[in-house]
């Protein structure tokens, strides 16, 4: 035996085996039957971070203390389950995946794909020399496990099917969150069995595409979930390899939400739409930028004399609402400042030329995403002639006052009368003697009554009343005692003080 093992490192045969494997890219070691290590070609030595034979190791033991081994499960390798043990023992192999750290070193530095070969003389049984040959997949490891990673962590849901049999390989959280299917209950079923496909928009398409191993377009579909139902998702298929296997991954966009507030907007809407049109005041809906209506309501309609046809496309100064010339320009100013009015009164002409008096206000809003704004008008035409009807029936019941108490003829001034004007003429105005005349008219006398309480003739009276008029701008008795209340004077402190004196 020991002749043949001299003779087998001796041989030509051995040289030319050496010659021809030196330049492999696969890494190549030669075992002697004995396990000692014969000679590796510099790929091998390479693949383990080392320059020479004596570095690999003198024998099988040698190289197993200063190479560890372990699956990629972190399985640790039985010292008879190394591939370079296998090998020598005469085990063959096609390919074994291991996971090569440095003895002293927590992290692996290197994948091997392992695969074995057994070299046999013809006339003998027992091998001359085994032959491990091994490939770097290193690379191809890390990519797959930055695949890996980023394809679990990434939180838009995900499956991997394997083209040959349509079976679902890989799931990420995302997809089991989505659907609340179990890792497990997923990865043995098939695209068909959770369908993924389910009521797409163009299923026959993708359906096709997917028997080619081509890319599936986006298109909307319905995802089957665990506690039954559908949710409404964007999916979309891209070819891969994985393993060296054709594969799909299928991704998803989860449209509920979107159809959610789409539906609430869509309620939403018809409900603004049911109140617009049925609101008891007209009202006008129209661009913010430009004041074109785009809507009316019945309202509107009743009020104006305006049909949808008749404005809808115009403004309303363009249609000539406004029942002032300069009234239209000024609002519209006003709203493109960033203005919205409020009980703002104006007047508006109606279609058949009529005059209506409004208060007028304005909200913007957006509708359909663009910057509109709502307006509405309030008749206020019945009010307005009303309150001058109430105003000359006061007027006239207080042109006679004597059988009214003071209370009722001070309410009665003060509803006729405006708020006092800050800037025009106050009570320190009047002279001494047209105060007593002021103080006078308030208690409802008239002018003869007020010459016989001074004294003094009908005429010097009068003409004490036209100045208190000039200077306080009014032309009426209640209008005077009115402005007086206002101010807070109404005689009575003064006349009291003269009857003491």
């Amino acid at each position: 035996m020991a002749a043949s093992l001299t003779s087998l490192r001796e041989t030509a045969d051995l040289r030319h085996l050496r010659q021809i494997i030196a330049g492999l890219d696969e890494g190549v070691i030669l075992i002697d039957p004995d396990q000692s290590l014969l000679w590796a070609n510099d790929a091998a030595l390479r693949m383990h971070g080392v320059s020479s034979l004596e570095q690999l190791g003198h024998d099988v033991d040698d190289y197993r203390w200063r190479f560890q081994l372990r699956y990629r499960n972190n399985h640790r390798l039985d010292a008879d389950d190394y591939p370079i043990e296998r090998v020598v023992a005469g085990d063959s192999f096609s390919e074994v995946v291991v996971e090569v750290t440095v003895a002293g070193e927590e992290e692996p530095r290197w994948v091997h794909q392992v695969r074995s070969l057994v070299l046999n003389d013809h006339d003998e049984d027992a091998p001359t020399c085994v032959v491990l040959v091994i490939q770097d997949v290193t690379a191809q490891f890390e990519a797959e496990d930055r695949f890996e990673q980023s394809f679990n962590a990434n939180p838009a849901p995900a499956v991997i099917c394997r083209l040959s049999d349509l079976r679902f390989v890989k799931v990420n959280q995302g997809f089991l969150e989505m659907t609340g299917f179990a890792r497990d209950h997923v990865l043995s079923r098939t695209v068909y069995d959770i369908d993924v496909l389910r009521d797409a928009d163009r299923r026959d398409l993708a359906k096709a595409r997917l028997a080619e191993g081509a890319t599936i377009p986006q298109m909307e579909a319905r995802l089957e979930l665990a506690e039954g139902g559908t949710k409404l998702v964007i999916v979309a298929g891209q070819p891969i390899e994985l393993c060296d296997d054709p594969c799909m991954l299928f991704t998803f966009a989860d449209l509920e939400p979107r159809r959610q507030a789409e539906e609430a907007l869509r309620h939403s809407e018809e409900r603004f739409t049911r109140t617009f049109q049925m609101a008891p005041i007209a009202m006008a809906i129209g661009a913010r930028d430009g004041h074109v209506l785009c809507e009316i309501n019945d309202s509107f309609t009743k009020l104006t004399g305006y049909g949808a046809p008749a404005i809808i496309g115009r403004s309303l100064s363009d249609v000539g609402l406004w029942a002032g010339a300069d009234t239209g320009p000024a609002i519209e100013r006003a709203i493109e400042q960033g203005e919205d009015l409020r009980g703002h009164e104006e007047g508006i002409a109606t279609r058949e030329g009529g005059h209506i008096d409004c208060l007028v206000s304005t909200e913007g809003f957006t509708l359909n995403g663009d910057e509109c704004l709502l307006w509405a008008f309030q008749d206020i035409t019945q009010r307005k002639a009303t309150e001058l009807e109430l105003v000359d029936a006061i007027e006239a019941v207080m042109k006679d006052t004597s059988w009214f108490s003071r209370s009722i003829m001070d309410k009665l001034a003060r509803l006729r009368a405006p708020q006092p004007d800050e800037s025009g003429a106050s009570i320190d105005d009047l002279t001494p003697r047209e105060r007593e005349v002021l103080a006078l008219i308030c208690r409802g006398l008239d002018d003869k009554s007020i010459a016989r309480a001074l004294g003094v003739s009908g005429n010097t009276v009068r003409n004490h009343v036209a100045r208190i008029y000039a200077k306080i701008g009014v032309n009426r008795r209640t209008a005077a005692a009115a402005w007086a209340r206002a101010r807070g004077f109404d005689g009575e402190r003064l006349l009291a003080r003269e009857h003491a004196a």
